[in-house]
């Protein structure tokens, strides 16, 4: 049983860790031009989207238009803030909180997803509990839904969608017999074109074989999966998208209390009777078809493909 709930809360802190620990991946700086305006201008390491929120202390001769701003690719422009008298400089102090993914994406439910494994590999399906809610009195997002995937062998973790990799984490030791609980575990994060975030979690310690920045295709293998101790091989696997940017109302808070800023997509995999959701302890084999592979693919990438 201590088992069983050590993998259930790997899950609970995929999404736990995306709200808590952003303010390292961006970095904001204050610059007054010439006509007086102040241009706050991002620069961050992390390929991926961002949701920033800005909180102004004082602000005078000025005023925002917003507080609620996106930031993509590794450097640009978060806001502008235009002196009202242009003879006067602008005055203000300021905090901020950011946290990973586009606000409100549109996301596509009805996406059919492949079985991240190679073709024919028995895939063991189990739904991972929101242990916030058992453990911690929290409240169980409505469309929470999270699943660890496991085989019988070692197998190699591949991209489920097209997507960009935003966030690699490796050097973690794997699970032992004697761990029950790890808060830090080996992931990979990707997102698709509609905005969803999907993580590969709980994967094996260096075998992890992507780098943030590397655009990834349906099939491309991205790591292997783990073992835990006398358990069968898996990895954890969840998909989510950001719904609320309310980044300041968790302040303080901690994982007992804290409030979940995402959404969970249930998503539909592909199987040998089409795209089907996932029941709990089913079992299937992965199916991979040329649809799948090339479904969201540029026409470069298609002409690329077809090459190969």
């Amino acid at each position: 049983m201590r088992k069983k709930i050590s993998f259930l809360l790997l899950a609970l802190c995929i999404s736990f860790h995306l709200v808590c620990a952003q303010e390292g991946k961006i970095e904001i700086a204050a610059d007054v031009q010439s006509d007086k305006s102040v241009e706050f201008n991002f620069t961050k390491s992390d390929p991926g989207t961002f949701t920033v929120q800005t909180k102004f202390k004082t602000l005078s001769n000025a005023s925002e238009s917003g507080s609620t701003y996106q930031a993509r690719g590794y450097s640009g422009v978060l806001l502008t803030l235009q002196p009202i008298n242009k003879e006067q400089s602008v005055s203000y102090s300021y905090s901020y909180r950011c946290i990973r993914g586009k606000l409100l994406p549109k996301v596509n439910f009805e996406f059919i997803y492949a079985l991240p494994h190679n073709d024919n590999v028995e895939v063991h399906v189990g739904e991972a509990s929101y242990l916030s809610a058992k453990y911690f009195g929290n409240v169980e997002p409505k469309d929470w839904k999270s699943y660890y995937l496991y085989t019988e062998a070692e197998e190699s973790v591949l991209a489920s969608r097209k997507g960009l990799v935003v966030e690699v984490i490796d050097g973690n030791e794997d699970f032992t017999d004697d761990v029950t609980f790890k808060s830090k575990n080996n992931k990979i994060i990707i997102e698709h074109e509609d905005g969803t975030l999907a993580s590969y979690g709980a994967l094996k310690n260096g075998s992890i074989k992507v780098k943030a920045g590397d655009t990834v295709f349906p099939k491309d293998e991205l790591a292997k999966n783990s073992k835990r101790g006398d358990q069968r091989y898996s990895f954890a696997f969840s998909i989510m998208y950001l719904k609320a940017a309310d980044l300041f109302v968790n302040e303080g808070k901690n994982i007992s209390n804290d409030q979940s800023l995402y959404g969970f997509v249930t998503p539909k995999f592909l199987t040998a009777t089409g795209g089907v959701i996932l029941d709990n302890h089913s079992k299937h084999p992965a199916v991979w078809n040329e649809e799948v592979i090339v479904k969201e693919m540029s026409k470069k990438e298609l002409k690329k493909h077809k090459k190969n």
